[in-house]
């Protein structure tokens, strides 16, 4: 694990930056990684948030848990279904990422 910096990780998943690829970030969760620019995880986060705010079965009480919702990558052939639980844990990796990422960019910059 010497190769790689850990950007952030949770229960659900982990995203780190490889050190011979600095350009791209790592995102690994449900057994599948996505190598992605920032701007990629940031579009990728909006679809989060789109499907996130679609309505589930009504009085469907497995309504978190029910993978029920298909969510787009950044990999145009390639949709996910998850649950509402997933969509949380998932929206926080991809948050945090984009905090971590642009914080440290900004902090590189203002010493510039």
């Amino acid at each position: 694990m010497k190769d790689i910096e850990i950007i952030y990780k949770n229960e659900f998943g982990i995203s780190f930056q490889w050190e011979s690829k600095r350009e791209k970030v790592q995102v690994v969760f449900k057994d599948t990684g996505f190598l992605l620019s920032l701007e990629e995880i940031k579009s990728f986060q909006k679809n989060v948030l789109q499907v996130e705010a679609e309505q589930c079965c009504q009085n469907c009480e497995y309504s978190r848990s029910c993978r029920s919702f298909l969510l787009k990558t950044p990999s145009p052939k390639i949709d996910l279904a998850v649950s509402l639980n997933e969509l949380d844990q998932i929206n926080e990796l991809l948050g945090a990422t984009i905090f971590k990422l642009e914080t440290k960019a900004y902090v590189a910059n203002s010493f510039n």
